[in-house]
């Protein structure tokens, strides 16, 4: 059975989930692993919560790209593995994890993804998601605020902080590994329709594992 690996990267609130799990259901969720960076960050749990707030979670030191790798390549090899649930409140792994099996289409997806050199020389596929800077920042302030617990105050000197500029240091500058750029994130049906059918063929047609 081929095996087609995809990394979708994009900056915060580019809409690199929206567009990953469209994919997945146009795909079909049963012939597909879905791995997401934002479940290899770091654990924290050392550290008191005031320290913890003060990371740069953004950087690509911030994530266990090793761990990452290493899932991929096992997931590759047709081994399931158990990926960790991270909590954002508390900045810290839990002590429970989500057992992933070995699909046809492993997808990894994350705002840093196309950076870690050897993360993506994993990938066959390579896909960035673009947007503008102000609909990103809209897109975070909502989520963090409504979903993450976060103040208004913290998410924007946070962003001030430590998102833009990792942005514009690592995030953008990956875009240029990517095979193909989706402007306007999930609400581009056109070229998401296009990658999807794309991926069926591939998944179809290669004899090979990649």
């Amino acid at each position: 059975m081929p095996v087609v690996t995809l990394g979708i990267a994009g900056g915060t609130g580019s809409g690199k989930t929206t567009v990953a799990r469209a994919i997945v259901d146009k795909i079909g969720r049963e012939r597909v692993a879905y791995l997401e960076q934002d479940s290899y960050y770091r654990d924290l749990s050392h550290l008191p919560i005031e320290e913890r707030r003060q990371v740069n979670f953004d950087h690509p030191d911030a994530f266990d790209n090793a761990l990452l790798c290493e899932h991929v390549r096992a997931l590759q090899a047709g081994q399931a593995v158990e990926c960790p649930v991270y909590s954002y409140t508390d900045s810290a792994r839990l002590p429970e994890t989500r057992r992933i099996e070995p699909r046809q289409l492993i997808l990894v997806e994350g705002i840093l993804v196309l950076e870690n050199s050897q993360l993506r020389d994993l990938f066959k596929v390579k896909i960035f998601v673009d947007a503008d800077d102000d609909i990103r920042l809209l897109r975070r302030l909502r989520r963090d605020t409504q979903v993450r617990g976060r103040s208004v105050e913290h998410v924007l000197g946070q962003y001030e902080a430590t998102v833009r500029p990792m942005h514009l240091a690592f995030v953008s500058p990956s875009k240029r590994h990517a095979d193909v750029v989706i402007p306007r994130g999930g609400s581009n049906v056109v070229a998401i329709d296009m990658v999807a059918d794309a991926l069926n063929r591939r998944l179809m047609d290669r004899p090979e594992s990649s």
